[in-house]
Formats: C-alpha cells, structure tokens, sequence
C-alpha cells in the first residue's frame, strides 16, 4: 500500500493524540449529564467550564460570550439568522462577499426569501475585499456585515481589522466566519471589532461535530435551538462534553505551537508554490502570494480538469481537493474562482494543497513530482492543449 500523503487539511484535520487522551474519560467515566445536581454532573461541568475559558482566552474574549454549536455551519446560521430577526426593527439590509462559504451564502438567500436585502461584495483578483466598495454599500437600513477572515479555498486573509472599523464606526454589527483563521493567525475580538465569531474544532486537529460562536456582550440574540436552558438559554441541548473538552485541548494545544507551527507551515507552503510555479507551465496560483494562510496553496493548471486531476493523485496516495470540501461532487466551477475573474475553463482546473503539521519537505517534493507528471499526462489528452501548441501559443 502507498504511503498516504494528506494534504487536505482545510476540509479535516486529524484528531491529535492528546486531544483523544482527554476527551475518552467523558465518555466513559465522567459522563454525567453537565446540568444535572449531582457530583459526578458536576465534573463534566467543570470541563465545560475550563474550555470556554481557554477558548475566550485565545480570543481575548470573556468566557460567557463563548457560546458551543455542533460546527461552523451551525455557528454561521445562527448568527446571520439570529442577528437578522433581533435588529430587523432597525434595518433590513446585510452586507457579504461573493467568496464566503456556502453556509453564509444559503443563509442570505434563506433571508432575502423573507424580505431582507443582501448586498454581496466583489473582492479583487486577490480575493480580497475592497474597503471602498464595503462603504459605499452601507446603507441607513445596513444592519450587519459578515465577511470570513480568510477564504477557506484560496487562502486570503481579509483586511478584518479595517473592516471592524468601519463597521463600528458605523453602528453596524460585524460577524466574521473565522473557521479556516482560528487557530492559524492570532485572533483579538476586541482589537479588529468583531461582534460574532464562528468557529469549528475539527480544522485545528480537534474533534468533528462541535464548534462555537463569539457573541459580544450586550448583543440582543435570541436562542437559535429551543428546548432547555442550556448555553446561558441560547442554545438548546444536552452538551456534547467529550467534543468540548477536545475543542479546549486542540485550542490550547494550537496557541502553543502556533508560532512554530505555521513558521514550518509557510516556509513549506512557498517552497510547494515556487517549485510548482517554476516546474508546471500554464499554472497560475490563485489568492493573495503572501498575505494568506499559513498553510494552503491554491493553483489553477490550464487544459487539465480538476476531477481527473484529483482521482489520479488519489491513486498516488496523495489526497487534496479542487476547493470546499462541502461542494465535493458538484460539476460546477468554484463560486470564489470565478469571483476573483477566472474563466470557466480555468477554474474547472484548480487543486487545493492544505499543509499540516505533520508535513515534510520530502513529501512536497513527491507530490510537485507527482503533479507535474499528472499534468503533463492529461494534456497530452487534452485536444485543447494539442490545438494550443500548434499554434504556437
């Protein structure tokens, strides 16, 4: 069997060890029900407790403003739905980009469909959003804006802090999805004026299934899952305590390395972008060159289709991905290639490299090997290519 290279972390990560090791005694040993009276309830209360306060802590948040969901996607909805109803007597009118993740994306429509005006932005050729355009979209009626700290396909870190800015200078709420961000860039709630975060432990080598939402003081939101008093009333359901104690492990065990960790990640990363650029003609890289995360790479290969790309490095062992994870299967093209001005042809061609901690040097070099013979063989296949080359280019 080939050795796996994994290079897909944007979509998953692997549960560290460590984080395993803490949640497996709430599983089995203090599995008390964290709102029942007795002792043994109390000690999963307490694990709770000390979760919140790590994850407020990386934040420079307070720990009652930390509220768990059982994802990003979750957090999302609820903070676009949530924030909608509660300042609807204010203003009908929500500000996004054209690159965020689908769960944005479907919750302005669910919105629009209920009378609320979405105003979705162009971001640059970079990714990035343009701040002028973000204030000529503001409106009297503009209650919220939502854009992602960094795009989860391309890389690109937004200027969030300028956007909070203008934002609260503004008296307009700012929600920013940071589920790719958290954990790879240090984050400050109150320094970029974020009103509502969200957030998702499976992408910092935590556990799938839970995941959390920022919610600011004094923020008026109502509870987005009725059923029991739960989260302080704002969300429903018994807590999935093995899921939270591994969240506050993988946090905590992320802001330890974080400087260490992404240093690697990012000198692999531009190795892996300056062999490919340099080794693979016809290949542009998509997102902002440096002002991106730590540790994706987002390329775009010219008379190669993507599926045929990715099931071939899959036969090689190594697994990566065309863009989101949560398009997988869809024949379209990527929504944020083409928001940032590729064609059709071009963006069906596009391969998401995700680094790891546990990534080596020697193993960019088999998978840009790889690459560059998979590539080569598909435009060989390619009449396109052929017709390309005949003219001469």
């Amino acid at each position: 069997m080939k050795k796996l290279i994994y290079l897909d972390n944007a979509a998953t990560t692997r549960t560290a060890p460590e984080v395993v090791e803490a949640m497996v005694p709430y599983f089995s040993e203090y599995y008390g029900n964290p709102s029942s009276v007795y002792s043994l309830a109390g000690d999963s209360k307490k694990a709770i407790t000390k979760s919140r306060e790590t994850i407020a802590k990386a934040l420079g948040a307070k720990s009652n403003e930390i509220y768990f969901t059982a994802g990003g996607s979750e957090a999302d909805n609820w903070a676009l739905k949530a924030a909608a109803e509660a300042y609807a007597s204010k203003g009908n009118h929500i500000i996004t980009t054209k690159i965020e993740h689908h769960a944005i994306l479907h919750t302005c429509e669910y919105l629009e469909k209920r009378g609320f005006e979405v105003t979705y932005l162009n971001v640059d050729e970079n990714g990035v959003v343009r701040l002028e355009e973000l204030k000529k979209a503001i409106r009297p009626t503009t209650i919220l804006i939502s854009v992602m700290f960094a795009n989860n396909e391309i890389g690109t870190i937004e200027p969030i802090k300028e956007i909070g800015e203008i934002a609260k200078e503004h008296g307009i709420l700012f929600h920013t999805d940071a589920v790719q961000a958290f954990g790879q860039v240090p984050i400050s709630v109150d320094e970029y004026h974020i009103d509502m975060l969200s957030s998702s432990g499976h992408k910092l080598n935590g556990p799938k299934g839970i995941g959390f939402l920022y919610i600011r003081t004094g923020l008026k939101l109502r509870s987005f899952i009725h059923g029991g008093a739960q989260e302080r009333k704002r969300r429903a359901g018994t807590e999935n305590v093995p899921g939270i104690v591994g969240y506050g492990k993988a946090v905590e065990r992320a802001l330890d390395t974080l400087e260490s960790r992404t240093a690697k990640e990012r000198d692999l990363r531009d190795y892996l972008i300056r062999r490919v650029l340099a080794e693979v003609p016809f290949t542009r890289l998509n997102g902002h060159r440096t002002n991106r995360l730590p540790n994706n790479a987002n390329f775009s290969f010219q008379f190669v289709e993507g599926e045929s790309l990715l099931i071939m490095l899959d036969m090689e062992g190594i697994c990566a991905s065309s863009g989101s994870a949560c398009t997988s299967g869809s024949l379209d093209p990527s929504h944020v290639l083409l928001a940032i001005g590729l064609p059709h042809e071009i963006a069906h061609g596009s391969l998401r490299l995700t680094l790891g901690e546990e990534t080596t040097r020697e193993e960019i070099d088999f998978v840009v090997e790889t690459v560059k013979k998979i590539v080569q063989k598909l435009r060989d296949m390619s009449p396109l290519y052929e017709d390309f080359m005949k003219k001469g280019r």
